[in-house]
């Protein structure tokens, strides 16, 4: 019980019981954007997730992913990573700009499966054991932890019961597995929350189908979490914990003054404008204004064109004239097109079926004499020289584990990165020196120097031996004209 009160004390007293809570998010939860969600009613807010090792070494991507400011509280910093000792560096030099140390073990991207981290380490518990216990025993804020439900709610249980055990104080279940993802999405199944949270004794967040703060009032009372996460929900709506529907342009504008004091890359700016404005550029009248802001790379082109949108739509948000165009079904739109509102997913059964349909249609045209059709993963038309270069990705092998070690090995003559197939344990610099210096050749780095100055040798030899033939037979030809 002791302990119970101590993890719960954390979450009522260092995070105030936040029960709105905006997801970390990679290249989306910045300064700028976490500051329009505190605006709008969110109480916690994380970092995006931040890679441990580039934070250990990279002193420019450490300092941009640091900063803050006095309104950005309370704040939770996420690592990914699958060292212990790294992810325990990283925790430690950013654990004074923060609460809570976050250990990402959700995320289901494929960048994760090739980084071996996130999602593709729920299998490995030993390791998440050391992880956790580590960073627990040595840092001066707690440790948290956000992960994805397994098939099954008893190993998800285990699962949670093993973070804890290991330190975590707080725990966010994404009620998804790890292959719910892209069109495949589908919904997440809260009560697996529910199993853990009356499993467990630390306090567990719900993250999964929260759209409105309808979804989010009755994830409360059907999971019994303490708060509840919402990533995409806030990315389409930030007013979401207002239970407001603002017109896209009012958050928009909010936005881009906040990014003026506190910049960002136009990458993330552009992601956040597509998406506030999502169902307006869906309509086919404005598929120029999608083509615009895609292009856009300036502040004021980004406001130029939030402006434009606002005259064209605010005329009809006032009342001043009718809206009477017609939305099609596929656009899921029960509200305007101007008000900021959820994207709703095709459910997964549809989204094979359509691409069951696609295929027919495509071997149905085939079959007619018409040009084949290639389709991506995702069931999107491509080119069939883009369906060749993604089969040549998928047939390449992927990198062994002990080539990826080898490569953090150093140069036994500098601080550079040995060459992982280097007969002399050398970076290329320094090895391109001692074959030059010592007449040698590299097979691992494709140093030929002395088989090419050997051949040289030969040329040379065998051009003098060609040219005193010919002085020879000049000669002779000299002497029979004589």
């Amino acid at each position: 019980m002791a302990q119970f009160d101590v993890v719960m004390d954390f979450w009522r007293d260092t995070l105030s019981a936040p029960t709105k809570i905006v997801a970390p998010m990679v290249d989306a939860s910045e300064l700028a954007w976490r500051l329009l969600s505190r605006k709008y009613g969110a109480q916690l807010c994380y970092t995006p997730m931040l890679h441990s090792a580039l934070f250990v070494r990279d002193l420019k991507y450490r300092n941009e992913a640091l900063v803050s400011c006095e309104d950005d509280k309370p704040l939770i910093i996420q690592f990914c990573g699958n060292n212990p000792q790294t992810m325990l560096e990283a925790a430690q030099l950013a654990q004074d700009h923060c609460v809570a140390i976050d250990i990402n073990l959700g995320c289901p991207q494929a960048i994760a499966k090739r980084g071996h981290y996130g999602a593709f380490l729920q299998n490995e518990w030993p390791l998440l054991r050391d992880i956790v216990s580590l960073l627990s025993k040595n840092l001066k804020v707690p440790v948290t932890c956000k992960v994805r439900r397994f098939e099954t709610k008893e190993k998800t249980i285990e699962y949670a019961k093993m973070l804890e055990s290991a330190g975590c104080k707080m725990l966010t279940l994404h009620g998804r597995t790890r292959e719910q993802k892209g069109p495949l999405t589908g919904l997440a199944d809260w009560s697996y929350v529910k199993a853990v949270r009356e499993a467990v004794k630390i306090p567990v967040i719900s993250n999964g189908n929260i759209q409105n703060m309808q979804d989010l009032e009755r994830c409360l009372n059907e999971t019994g979490a303490v708060g509840v996460m919402t990533a995409e929900g806030n990315l389409y709506n930030p007013a979401l914990f207002l239970s407001q529907n603002p017109p896209c342009w009012e958050p928009a504008l909010e936005y881009l003054n906040l990014v003026q004091n506190h910049p960002c890359p136009n990458s993330y700016i552009r992601g956040h404008l597509f998406k506030l404005f999502h169902h307006v550029l869906s309509l086919p009248e404005n598929n120029n204004l999608r083509i615009e802001l895609g292009a856009a790379n300036t502040l004021d082109k980004f406001r130029a064109i939030t402006k434009q949108i606002q005259s064209m739509y605010n005329k009809f948000h006032c009342g001043e004239e009718l809206w009477t165009i017609k939305t099609t079904q596929s656009q899921n739109l029960v509200l305007p097109p101007w008000l900021c509102q959820p994207y709703v997913r095709d459910t997964p059964e549809n989204h094979v079926k359509k691409v069951e349909d696609r295929v027919k249609e495509a071997e149905e045209k085939l079959a007619d004499g018409g040009k084949r059709c290639y389709e991506d993963s995702d069931g999107n038309v491509i080119s069939r020289k883009k369906m060749k270069k993604l089969r040549r990705i998928l047939r390449r092998p992927e990198k062994c584990e002990s080539n990826q070690e080898r490569s953090s090995e150093k140069c036994s003559l500098c601080e550079n990165p040995l060459g992982s197939k280097c007969g002399y344990k050398l970076c290329k610099k320094c090895c391109r020196d001692k074959c030059f210096l010592q007449n040698l050749d590299c097979e691992g780095h494709r140093i030929l120097v002395k088989t090419r100055r050997e051949m040289a040798k030969r040329y040379a030899d065998e051009k003098k031996s060609n040219k005193k033939k010919l002085e020879k037979e000049m000669n002779n030809s000299t002497a029979v004209a004589e």
